[in-house]
């Protein structure tokens, strides 16, 4: 059985140190469950694969303001003044990583392959002491695959065989974590009998997927507003 019920139940054999990808795009689809359960339990010692690690007070930056997180894997350090202070004051460990190059690890890694060259970071400090080969008369940096104890992930609806569908922008991430996680846990809005998924739209296959846990009152924040007058 896939189902828990309950996010203490779906998170209680996470370890200090474990390596955890958390899915979503700045704010938006994040599995802001499973990373309240991570707080309230107390684990440290955290190496956190993700594009961001949200605001100050709410998502992954709440793991930060508690100092369970020991590591940061992630493209994108804006809008998290704490985040920026840790790492400053050398703190908290950062493995930056372009975005494109972050997305093809993670999805690299969930498809069993080790390694890809990209010509992004070329001649740059982030391709420093990594392996570089020509193709075409063009350079390209050799980067290695990600893969994580666990997978966080969030999915507008899923079912009890652990068959995920994403909405929207929370496409970004989510599938390609799923697949990459040793264990892989996703939170869903709408939990359904095996069957009431359209098989044509699954986002993620069952395979993929250890547990799944339905949860509610998410509550969709917008990181920044722009309004024009």
């Amino acid at each position: 059985m896939k189902v828990r019920t309950s996010i203490e139940e779906a998170i209680n054999d996470i370890q200090d140190g474990a390596t955890i990808m958390a899915g979503g795009f700045g704010l938006v689809g994040i599995p802001e469950k499973l990373i309240e359960g991570l707080l309230r339990k107390g684990t440290k010692d955290l190496t956190i694969i993700s594009n961001n690690c949200g605001i100050d007070d709410y998502g992954l930056g709440t793991l930060l303001r508690t100092r369970q997180i020991r590591k940061m894997v992630a493209s994108y350090v804006g809008e998290n003044r704490e985040f920026e202070r840790q790492f400053l004051a050398g703190e908290l460990e950062l493995e930056f990583v372009p975005q494109g190059t972050l997305a093809e690890r993670i999805r690299a890694g969930g498809a069993g392959i080790p390694a890809f060259y990209t010509p992004a970071g070329v001649g740059t400090e982030l391709a420093r002491d990594k392996e570089i080969r020509s193709f075409g008369g063009k350079e390209y940096v050799l980067e290695t695959a990600l893969r994580a104890d666990f997978s966080f992930v969030k999915a507008w609806k899923g079912d009890r065989a652990g068959n995920l569908v994403y909405n929207k922008t929370a496409c970004n991430f989510n599938p390609m974590m799923a697949a990459a996680g040793k264990v892989t846990i996703a939170e869903v809005e709408d939990l359904l009998d095996v069957g009431q998924l359209d098989a044509n739209f699954i986002h993620t296959p069952g395979v993929y997927v250890q547990r799944v846990i339905q949860c509610s009152g998410h509550e969709k924040r917008i990181e920044r507003r722009t309004v024009s007058s």
